[in-house]
């Protein structure tokens, strides 16, 4: 169960991860071409971007952020690294996320809307892939850093809401 679990894991990410790195080069260098400023080529490029973000690189993402979910609880990996490479796959889910509002933006505003440059997106892409990468491969050690850190930061202070502030 858990092979599968990888296997499906780790080819749901690289679809992900190939989409994140294909979707700024095609918003930014396919968007900006001639052909793009008639109507068959505005819509071609339209279609292209939208099919692309909602029919493979989105399902892959959700896939990926699945079977991985799987796998923490299948294999009980609770490790610091687990945690830093969660949140790298944020930074991806963000990257992702604002690549679907360039998406929208650019298939609505033709022309009238001054995008930022979708390239901006690809090193953050490549930075939280890096990281996920790394920690997955190293595994590093990150308890002299958590030893480190002041005690307060590491105990539980024995607090917590009152039940009458907690919404039911």
């Amino acid at each position: 169960m858990i092979a599968l679990l990888k296997g499906v894991h780790i080819a749901a990410l690289s679809l992900w991860c190939a989409g994140l790195i294909a979707l700024p080069i095609i918003l930014q260098v396919y968007g900006r071409r001639e052909e793009v400023r008639t109507q068959a080529g505005f819509s071609e490029f339209r279609l292209l971007v939208h099919a692309a973000y909602t029919r493979v690189v989105t399902p892959a993402a959700v896939v990926a952020i699945s079977a991985g979910t799987g796998l923490i609880f299948a294999a009980e990996v609770r490790e610091t690294w687990l945690m830093a490479k969660l949140l790298a796959v944020v930074g991806m889910v963000l990257v992702h996320a604002w690549l679907g509002h360039l998406a929208v933006r650019a298939a609505e505003h033709r022309g009238s809307y001054r995008m930022p440059p979708a390239l901006i997106a690809l090193p953050a892409s490549l930075l939280c892939m890096g990281a996920v990468l790394y920690l997955v491969l190293a595994k590093p050690d990150f308890q002299p850093m958590i030893d480190a850190l002041p005690h307060d930061f590491r105990v539980p202070q024995g607090r917590s809401i009152p039940s009458d502030l907690v919404p039911i």
